[in-house]
């Protein structure tokens, strides 16, 4: 199976620089004046410009405020600090910020440290660091079947 990552932007220069800046990609193929492909993730980024107003999913018009989504993108990284300062550098902003600092929160877990973040076309983003331990730190095991 293969995974491509579609995100669908009402300027697409915008978003290259953005992206391209805030995470260290690169662009790849260009589709005429409304995509452009985004290399040096796992899965290659597709922005797509599409104006606001425009048919979405369902019939719903397209609204580049932030808004919630059940799926959302994490970004692994190696330093949680220096991601965090070039994604803020780079025009995404704090999606939770903390009252004492005005920055974003960074929560910690035993899996690692996250910082959620909004970018200016209204998407959610999660810088991730994980531990030595990563995920296995709150890993279960798997419920046995009834054949072993």
């Amino acid at each position: 199976m293969e995974l491509l990552v579609n995100i669908d932007v009402p300027d697409l220069a915008a978003a290259q620089q953005l992206y391209t800046a805030a995470f260290g990609l690169r662009p790849g193929r260009r589709f005429g004046a409304a995509a452009v492909e985004l290399l040096g993730a796992a899965v290659p980024l597709y922005l797509l410009q599409q104006p606001a107003g425009s048919p979405g999913a369902a019939g719903q018009p397209r609204d580049y405020a932030r808004h919630w989504t059940p799926v959302h993108l994490d970004v692994v990284v190696a330093d949680l600090d220096a991601a965090l300062a070039r994604a803020l550098a780079a025009g995404l902003h704090a999606d939770e910020p903390d009252p004492a600092t005005g920055g974003p929160t960074i929560r910690q877990a035993a899996w690692g440290r996250l910082a959620r973040l909004a970018d200016p076309f209204g998407h959610g983003w999660c810088l991730i660091q994980f531990s030595a331990a990563g995920y296995d730190a709150v890993a279960t095991p798997a419920p046995r079947s009834a054949g072993d």
